[in-house]
Order: C-alpha cells, then sequence, then structure tokens
C-alpha cells in the first residue's frame, strides 16, 4: 500500500527497538507463542473461528510457508488444483517445483465471477486463495462447501491462503475454510497485506491435518527458519491494536474501487473486487501493461503472469490517497485505445 503504517505498529516496534533485542522468551513456547495467540483471538473476533493456537506453526511469508507444505506433503508430478488468473508466485513455485497446475477457470459471470471446476482426480493439493488475488471474489459458503466435498472426494489436503480477509467490503463476507473441512485445511494467513507490513516477514499456517503435523515435526528444527522478533511485534500490535487504522483504510480503499468503477475509460472491463485492494482489468487486448507504463507511466501487473485467463489483464493497485489515484485515472485516460 502507499498509505502510511498504523501508529500502533509504529509503537511496538520502536519500544522493542529501544529494548530487549536478544532471543524473545516465547522462542521455544509449547503453546506456540504470543503469534499463535494472537492468530486464533483475531480469528474468533474477526470471523467466529477459534482455531488452537497449538496447531499454528510460523513462517517468514505465505510463499515459504507453501513451498515447505508442499514440500513436506506433495511429490514432484503432484497436480495442485488452484483457480486462475492467480497470484503469480503460486504459479511460479508450482512450476518449479514441478506440481502441476490443475487450472480451475474463473470466467466472467455479470458483475462477479464464476468458477469452472475440472476434473480433480489425481490432484494431491486444493491451493485455495480466498478472497481470490487477482478478481477480489469472496467465495460464498456454498461454493465453499462445493469445493470441501471435492476435497474430501479426491482426498486433497486444502492450503487456504486467507491473507485478504481483512479486506472484505460489505456486504461480502470471509468464512474461513477451516471451519468447513477443519481436518484437511492449512490455513495460510499474515497481517503483512492488511496492514502494509510485507517487509516485516512474517506469516502464520494453522495446520488442521494430523498427518501434515507430524510431517513437518519430522523435519529438522531449523531447517525452514521461523517469524522473526519484529514480525512478531508488528503483527501482534495490529492484530490487536489496529483496528481503527484498518477500518479508516478499508474506508478510503472502499471509495477507491468505486472511484475507478466511475473514471476508468470507456472499452475497460471491470468488475468492481468483493475484497482486496486490487483491481482487475480487462483492456481487451495483450501487452497492455508495457505500453501503458510507456504511454502514461503508470505501472502495472501484466496480466499474462497470472496464468490461463489473465493475458489481455492488467493488475491495477489502488491502495493510495486519492489525488495520487486522481493521476492514475488521468494518465490512464490520455492513453487512445
Amino acid at each position: 500500500m502507499d498509505l502510511p503504517t498504523a501508529p500502533a505498529v509504529v509503537e511496538a516496534l520502536r519500544r522493542r527497538a529501544e529494548g530487549d533485542l536478544g532471543y524473545p522468551v516465547w522462542l521455544d513456547s509449547a503453546d506456540g507463542g504470543p503469534l499463535a495467540v494472537a492468530f486464533a483471538e483475531r480469528m474468533a473476533a474477526r470471523f467466529g473461528w477459534e482455531p488452537d493456537p497449538g496447531l499454528v506453526r510460523t513462517y517468514s511469508d505465505l510463499n515459504q510457508a507453501l513451498q515447505v507444505l508442499l514440500h513436506v506433503w506433495t511429490a514432484p508430478g503432484d497436480a495442485v488444483a488452484l483457480h486462475v488468473p492467480a497470484y503469480h508466485p503460486f504459479l511460479g513455485t508450482l512450476e518449479t517445483m514441478d506440481r502441476p497446475l490443475r487450472p480451475i477457470r474463473l470466467v466472467p459471470d455479470g458483475d462477479s465471477w464464476r468458477a469452472e471446476i475440472p476434473d480433480l482426480t489425481g490432484c494431491r493439493v486444493l491451493l485455495l486463495v480466498n478472497p481470490q488475488n487477482p478478481t477480489g471474489r469472496v467465495f460464498t459458503r456454498a461454493e465453499l462447501e462445493e469445493l470441501a466435498e471435492l476435497a474430501e472426494r479426491h482426498d486433497l489436503l486444502v492450503i487456504s491462503d486467507e491473507i485478504h480477509a481483512d479486506l472484505v467490503y460489505e456486504p461480502n463476507r470471509h468464512i474461513p475454510f477451516a471451519t468447513i473441512l477443519p481436518d484437511r485445511t492449512v490455513t495460510l494467513t499474515s497481517a503483512t497485506k492488511a496492514f502494509n507490513l510485507g517487509g516485516i516477514r512474517c506469516s502464520v499456517a494453522h495446520i488442521g491435518s494430523a498427518e501434515l503435523r507430524k510431517a513437518l515435526d519430522e523435519q529438522p528444527p531449523f531447517l525452514f527458519g521461523s517469524a522473526n522478533l519484529f514480525g512478531v511485534e508488528a503483527t501482534v500490535a495490529a492484530w490487536g491494536h489496529g483496528d481503527a487504522w484498518l477500518a479508516d483504510t478499508v474506508a478510503l480503499l472502499d471509495r477507491n474501487r468505486r472511484t475507478l468503477a466511475e473514471r476508468l475509460p470507456a472499452g475497460v472491463s471491470y468488475r468492481v473486487p468483493e475484497a482486496t485492494y486490487l483491481a482487475w482489468l480487462d483492456y481487451g487486448r495483450p501487452g497492455m501493461a508495457e505500453r501503458l507504463e510507456q504511454e502514461a507511466k503508470v505501472l502495472l501487473n501484466d496480466g499474462a503472469s497470472f496464468g490461463p485467463g489473465g493475458e489481455t489483464f492488467v493488475r491495477l493497485n489502488f491502495a493510495t490517497t486519492e489525488p495520487v489515484l486522481d493521476e492514475i485515472l488521468r494518465r490512464l485516460a490520455g492513453v487512445r485505445l
């Protein structure tokens, strides 16, 4: 985000920097430490889910967590189902690790998106991103229950990336997948998206599968690292004391997503996202990200990197101030289509 950091986070980091930077007392805590407790309290307060802090493992970010989980649970050649277009680092992970993509295509459906679910026979994992990046789709309970039924039928582990859950707009509601299928679900999340803390490098994984927990616990204890001291401080502060800042930020993002709908150039297709601060814009032709950078001096993500279905799209980050968004839209309007 192009926005200031939540004051509660700044103050927590300042206190820690001015205090003890040695090994924290919770480093080897049997109960998961303050990060696991903060996660459990956050899920209960925001979503009515009461996860067990003892099932939480910590990682530097969601990409690391995903790679660790795939490493211990799957083998090269095992297929992974994923809604596409998809967050491009996840696609890169699957390619590098030789876990073939089984695409679940998201296709336009009125003002939103509809999933076309293929045969999942032979898949080992369902990688669910909800809220979805880049479309901003928030899956309904009916859709999640359908996915849960498929996961049980095909014996799939569900890795559910829910990092955008705090950025859902009314009247939509985020439903943690673990509340529907607890014993098969790994929930990945972090404060980094909602509170603009990407450089903090801190995330959690709630491991619902006992078999997967056993596989992880059999690994050398320091092989994959863990969350760092500042990451834990920032996350605990954000989740525990940052909601006033978050409410103001979501209100700004809500205005910005609607401003885009009003002012995008004619001919650009845009479905207002139900969550996230990302706009998925269809220019109807490939290569537009490069052209918009050259002609408008606006840097967007090229939709082709998001996999099947993204070729004619660009992704715009609208987490910025209203004057900056106004300038972005003014520049985009100057590009002849």
